[in-house]
């Protein structure tokens, strides 16, 4: 299979989070592929920006607090006027609340639910209003989780939102899929991110969620890398409402 298929040469890619954890990674994979990122975030992505830099390719960090929806045409505004164009979005800002559910407070709730669902779906139609517009080929990238599939615990937020988004994943693949925009989803399992800290530092459920992972270990951030860059290259083109699992496995036990 020739590598041209995966390059991103010339192509704008708007990064949610990459900052830090899986942002980060999928950012910089990205740009190994050759894509230039428009990073959006509350924090200065300046590590990420240097591995940008390093791998010959330039970032712009628009500055955005994904709890409102209501930034979704400036940020690809901007993109469009410092990159050239949106090519890629890659919806992966989340946060996290974890407590039991009969003690869940609507204030976690509607945080989690700005953040991971309600902003991921109105930058995929500002992004999608700018494909069609320009008549480009787009790649629209969500970032689902295991909570995707399954309930969890004491995150009911997270899961409500994570769930929505692979549903919105398929809705916007049905809409989009004959306009040349594709639309789809990678499902990490357990990373060592900043979201996992509490599940990481416990050691009962640290030793119970290894003992199910088939790999053994817990996800790298550059695990996720190939992944994205697949989603986002014309290797991809004929792929569309799929979410891709990169799990250790985690699904298949």
């Amino acid at each position: 299979m020739s590598g041209a298929l995966f390059d991103l040469s010339g192509k704008g890619a708007v990064v949610t989070g990459a900052n830090t954890g899986l942002g980060a990674a999928i950012a910089v994979a990205l740009a190994g592929a050759g894509a230039d990122i428009a990073a959006v975030g509350r924090t200065n992505p300046k590590e990420t920006e240097a591995l940008v830099r390093a791998a010959g390719r330039k970032l712009h960090w628009i500055e955005a607090d994904l709890r409102s929806a209501k930034q979704a045409t400036r940020i690809v505004k901007d993109c469009v006027e410092r990159l050239g164009g949106v090519d890629v979005l890659v919806n992966n800002a989340g946060t996290i609340k974890r407590a039991d559910a009969v003690d869940f407070s609507e204030a976690d709730w509607d945080e989690v639910l700005d953040v991971n669902l309600k902003s991921a779906f109105f930058l995929a139609q500002a992004a999608a209003r700018h494909m069609l517009d320009t008549g480009r080929r787009g790649k629209i990238i969500n970032i689902a989780s295991m909570l995707s599939f399954q309930g969890g615990i004491r995150v009911a937020s997270y899961t409500a939102a994570k769930s929505g988004l692979a549903g919105l994943t398929r809705l916007m693949a049905n809409e989009w899929a004959a306009k040349g925009i594709n639309v789809n989803a990678i499902a990490p399992g357990y990373f060592a991110t900043n979201n996992t800290e509490a599940l990481r530092n416990d050691p009962t459920r640290s030793r119970d969620i290894l003992a199910r992972i088939p790999a053994g270990r817990w996800g790298k951030p550059e695990d996720l890398g190939g992944a994205a860059v697949f989603l986002a290259s014309s290797a991809s083109d004929y792929v569309h409402g799929t979410i891709v699992a990169v799990d250790g496995g985690w699904l298949a036990r």
